[in-house]
């Protein structure tokens, strides 16, 4: 640590906003009155005494002075560089200020207190380290300013209160900071504050250089992007004086093409307000990017691009029978639509209240009937163009009405991307899978599709992104489902429905023969003259390998078909050409997976014993077989009451529930042992469980079952049945009688039972179907279990089954 010695008597040389520190050398002006009084009685001084004049240097800050000065020796005194008079003063040591006190001359004089600022060698190591860390330092500070012959000087210096007082020199220390290392008197202090000091500078100076050096980068890419654009326009000025074009600016681009295209007036309005935004932005802003892609989507919109409707009926009713077979309903409908447009535009009749004569379909059923390839079809009879709007999973709204241009990355939405693609505005638009549209946080798209799908409305479609009108009523929708129910009601309201209820094994055998079979020829890599398939093959495809309302998986077996075909002829096991017949369908792609009940042994059969009854039911992939079986329990396990398995809804239930009822109140009259309803629990179970079952149409199916139950009589195996049953006995009407009929054909069923009610759906039913099936159609339960149960094998009143 420094310690205080040796009084002196010193004349004050005040230096107002500047700090000299030990060892350094500085020019003072003498024409400063201070200065030079302080000079002179120095001078005056030194001729009683040895030795050089002596000063005390001591800052003074706003009036005050430091606490610590330097004592300073006159060095020469004489004429500075601009020629007036001054002196060299060299910084020899601190000096603690005193009290004042008398002197020759007229300046200030001060008693005063040297301080010892000697360090102990060696130095230790910590001293020795921040030594060498200030050194390093320094000489990093001085490289950079390019004082290369100051470096040897500071490396030169090993005194650590040298050292640190070299730091006065810096330029970059405030008048505060230069106080702060005068007044610190210990040297290890005052070299730890220097280096603090040169650090905190070097950082700075190193993040304003970084700064620096980002700005002027930053700078030479605007200026070399300034530089390149203007070579661009003037090779583009030169092309278009090449061409003979006259020249004008990316905007006048924009405002030419709006101004040259074909749009509605309201359209050109809002375009030509665009192109004014896009003339005053800059072309840096993003602004510019968004109006500019904005623009070339609305003069890629085919705004009134039509295609003339072919108003040949004949030839599209011939182009429909010639792509698909069956679906007279859609066909007949599409006939009529182009029937009513050629009427209308014979009179003159083509836009009346601004709307068009568009179409807005609803094609409902199963899977793989044709639903999606009969839109393309629909185009092709038309004479239109056809786009495919896939909606199954679509969630968001944004995706129908198209996303607010705030947004980064913003599209217009999929109908307005559809008409664009399509390249007119009377495409026909197949919004494919509509049932299997979501809804989540980001909105309803059904709920969106209402406009678009309402023929009052559509001819204003106001989509996000365009923000203009957008004119639909001309553009022809077929919308695809397979469950009518999973359609929002307001949106099944505004579209014509059209069911398509499968086909039948007739109308499976005739496409598996015409579309399905030269298709997989031709992915097979076969010729039609290489592999032939004959009818009865195709028919046992169709009835005993699929059991569907489409015709996917029949196509499906033939494409295995085939491909077994070409395989063995490339292993050599087979000679081309070959025609399949139903004896080789087992070998080449194994046993039949649905044979029907008919055809299954009597004692195999699942009506073989009492209590099980054949019901119909329809399902999202069309009409089906449904079992229903019943027992009752023992009277001793006490389990009396009703259950029910299968996974059944309610309504479900209830029809259970009405049925055991209905025998439980009229059992008596027709002979059945009602007392065993009373006491033993009944057990009610619809097979494949894992399949949620509801709808009211299995009322009399529950009801043979248990009446076959309680009589002991064997349901008959030819027999099918659907309707609902009332508590007095009465057969209630139920929907889907088609679906139910084709799927009774395909399981080999010979007799259906239908309610008198449903008589008149009779009349949508294939006629092929009406010629193989006795459909009965009955209002009393009791005309079911008449035609339902067999005769009873002998007169002895019969034992009820058990349930095990």
């Amino acid at each position: 640590m420094a310690s205080t010695s040796t009084p002196l008597t010193l004349p004050v040389l005040p230096l107002d906003g500047e700090v000299v520190l030990p060892g350094m050398v500085v020019p003072l002006d003498l024409s400063d009155s201070e200065v030079r009084a302080a000079v002179e009685a120095a001078q005056a001084a030194a001729r009683t005494t040895p030795g050089k004049p002596r000063v005390l240097l001591v800052p003074r800050i706003d009036g005050t002075y430091a606490n610590t000065g330097v004592l300073g020796t006159v060095e020469q005194v004489g004429r500075l560089a601009d020629g007036d008079p001054g002196a060299l003063i060299r910084g020899r040591g601190r000096v603690r200020i005193g009290a004042g006190t008398t002197g020759p001359g007229a300046a200030l004089w001060v008693e005063g207190t040297s301080v010892d600022e000697t360090v102990p060698e060696p130095l230790p190591g910590q001293v020795a380290e921040l030594v060498k860390e200030y050194k390093a330092l320094a000489t990093a500070w001085l490289r950079k300013r390019g004082a290369w012959q100051v470096v040897d000087r500071v490396q030169a210096i090993d005194d650590v209160s040298a050292l640190a007082d070299n730091s006065g020199y810096s330029p970059f220390l405030t008048t505060d900071q230069k106080v702060e290392l005068l007044e610190t008197t210990d040297p290890v202090a005052r070299l730890k504050l220097a280096t603090q000091q040169l650090r905190d500078h070097l950082a700075e100076q190193d993040v304003a250089e970084t700064i620096a050096k980002d700005v002027q980068e930053g700078v030479d890419k605007q200026q070399r992007e300034f530089l390149l654009r203007r070579q661009l326009e003037a090779v583009r000025k030169e092309l278009r004086e090449l061409n003979g074009e006259q020249e004008g600016e990316e905007s006048d681009d924009y405002r030419a093409r709006v101004e040259a295209a074909d749009l509605p007036e309201k359209v050109r309005e809002a375009a030509l307000k665009e192109v004014d935004k896009l003339e005053r932005s800059s072309d840096q802003s993003p602004e510019g990017s968004w109006i500019r892609t904005w623009l070339d989507t609305v003069l890629e919109m085919p705004w009134n691009e039509r295609t003339e409707d072919a108003y040949d009926i004949q030839g599209a009713k011939a182009v429909l029978d010639a792509e698909h077979a069956g679906l007279e309903d859609v066909k007949e409908r599409i006939t009529e639509y182009l029937a009513v447009r050629k009427r209308r535009n014979d009179r003159g009749l083509g836009v009346v209240g601004g709307r068009r004569g568009g179409a807005v379909l609803a094609l409902v059923g199963p899977p793989g009937v044709g639903k999606t390839s009969l839109g393309e079809s629909v185009a092709h009879a038309m004479g239109r163009k056809f786009v495919r709007v896939a909606l199954g999973g679509v969630r968001d709204e944004a995706e129908i009405r198209g996303h607010r241009r705030t947004y980064v990355g913003a599209l217009p939405g999929r109908i307005v991307r559809a008409v664009k693609e399509a390249g007119s505005m009377n495409p026909v638009v197949l919004l494919d899978e509509i049932d299997k549209v979501g809804s989540d946080f980001r909105g309803d798209p059904a709920a969106a599709l209402l406009e678009v799908l309402d023929p009052a409305q559509n001819h204003t479609f106001r989509d996000h992104y365009l923000e203009v009108e957008l004119d639909l009523s001309d553009v022809v929708f077929l919308a695809t489902a397979n469950v009518l129910e999973a359609i929002p009601e307001a949106l099944a309201d505004r579209m014509e429905i059209v069911r398509l209820d499968g086909y039948t094994e007739d109308e499976k055998i005739v496409i598996a023969r015409d579309h399905l079979l030269p298709r997989q020829l031709e992915r097979a890599g076969l010729d039609k003259d290489e592999v032939t398939i004959d009818e009865s093959a195709l028919r046992k495809l169709a009835g005993e390998y699929t059991r569907e309302a489409g015709v996917r998986t029949l196509e499906r077996s033939i494409a295995r078909l085939l491909r077994k075909v070409a395989a063995q002829h490339e292993l050599g096991e087979r000679e081309l050409p070959f025609t399949v017949t139903e004896a080789h369908l087992r070998d080449l792609i194994g046993r039949p997976h649905h044979v029907p009940e008919s055809a299954q042994d009597p004692a195999e059969r699942r009506t073989a014993v009492p209590g099980v009854a054949t019901g119909l039911a329809v399902t999202g992939a069309g009409g089906d077989v449904l079992y229903v079986e019943a027992s009752l329990a023992d009277p001793e396990t006490g389990a009396a009451g009703l259950t029910l398995t299968g996974q059944l809804g309610d309504v479900m239930k209830e029809s259970a529930q009405i049925a055991l009822s209905f025998l439980r109140s009229h059992g008596a009259e027709l002979e059945l042992p009602v007392g065993d309803l009373k006491d033993r629990g009944v057990h009610i179970h619809f097979p494949a469980g894992a399949v949620p079952k509801d709808g009211p149409s299995a009322g009399i199916t529950m009801t043979t079952a248990l009446a076959s139950l309680l009589s002991g009589r064997l349901v008959r195996t030819d027999v099918a049945m659907t309707g609902e049953v009332s508590l007095t006995g009465r057969v209630l009407p139920i929907g889907g009688v088609k679906q139910k009929l084709l799927a009774a054909h395909r399981a080999g069923v010979t007799t259906v039972i239908i309610p008198k009610r449903n008589e008149p759906d009779l009349d949508d039913v294939p006629a092929e179907v009406l010629d193989k099936l006795d459909v009965r159609a009955v209002t009393d339960v009791r005309q079911v279990l008449e035609l339902a149960l067999a005769p009873a094998t002998n007169s002895a009143a019969p034992e009820v089954p058990v349930a095990a």
